[in-house]
């Protein structure tokens, strides 16, 4: 006979999913787990922290994993692709402690770990600004069912000195000749293209033809990219010159939708 399952408890898919009124407040939330036994203990435990949250006013400890969830979920900027590739890289050290564990004590694991890989200090400080964000928002913005924020207090998370971080300087016309020479066509295109115009990476990928703008007294064209599509949610107007023209004169015709695709798609 096979293990009775809790009332509240269903399973969807390998998950079980709590699905219960709880303190008088109806809860539908993933165990994380597929083992019956972990799912109930699960249950008891949010049973629990909701009880005291409901009577004693007792915040219920979430953790740092849960928080990267919610963060990721209702993101909105533009390069969220960077924080997730730091969230990934710091869950193993911190995504199973809750919110009042993580600090720059609990970080100096992920820290160390970080530097004995060759990383940049200037790397490792995205991702203490990444967990950072998060604390804050938790702190300041976040508000559950009881009307409590997730934290109470966001710990002071200092950045590292970037003493490892080289000077930059501009390329001579002859290393930039050198260096994308280097590269294949299509990135080459791309490359000429953004260092005239200024673009980020992001949106020369994504730049597509139907922004392009002609300005028939100036025998040329602009490309407007939409507010949605840039860093600091304004629209972009693209000025072109010279090189920039012929660049796009070079790729005009080669993909319907997109400027610079590679293998019939975008970038």
């Amino acid at each position: 006979m096979g293990q009775k399952v809790p009332p509240g408890l269903v399973k969807r898919g390998d998950i079980w999913h709590i699905k219960k009124t709880i303190c008088g407040r109806r809860v539908q939330e993933s165990t994380g787990t597929s083992f019956l036994a972990e799912a109930e203990n699960f249950q008891i435990h949010r049973m629990e922290q909701m009880r005291q949250s409901a009577i004693y006013g007792v915040r219920p400890q979430r953790s740092f994993r849960e928080a990267a969830t919610k963060y990721l979920k209702e993101a909105t900027k533009s390069s969220i692709e960077g924080d997730v590739l730091q969230l990934k890289l710091l869950d193993p050290f911190i995504g199973p402690l809750t919110l009042t564990e993580v600090h720059m004590g609990s970080m100096q694991q992920f820290i160390e770990a970080r530097r004995s890989q060759g990383v940049k200090t200037r790397t490792i400080n995205h991702a203490i600004q990444t967990v950072r964000h998060i604390l804050n928002l938790a702190a300041s913005e976040w508000i559950d069912e009881n009307g409590k924020t997730w934290l109470e207090h966001a710990p002071k998370l200092k950045f590292l000195a970037e003493n490892d971080r080289r000077a930059p300087y501009p390329l001579s016309l002859e290393e930039q000749d050198r260096l994308f020479n280097e590269l294949p066509l299509h990135l080459r295109r791309m490359a000429l293209f953004k260092v005239n115009t200024g673009c980020r990476e992001a949106e020369v990928c994504g730049l597509r033809w139907e922004w392009e703008e002609e300005i028939p007294h100036l025998n040329t064209s602009v490309f407007i990219i939409p507010a949605h599509r840039v860093k600091n949610r304004e629209e972009r107007l693209v000025i072109l010159n010279s090189t920039a023209r012929e660049v796009i004169d070079e790729v005009r015709g080669a993909h319907p939708e997109y400027v610079f695709p590679y293998r019939g798609r975008r970038q």
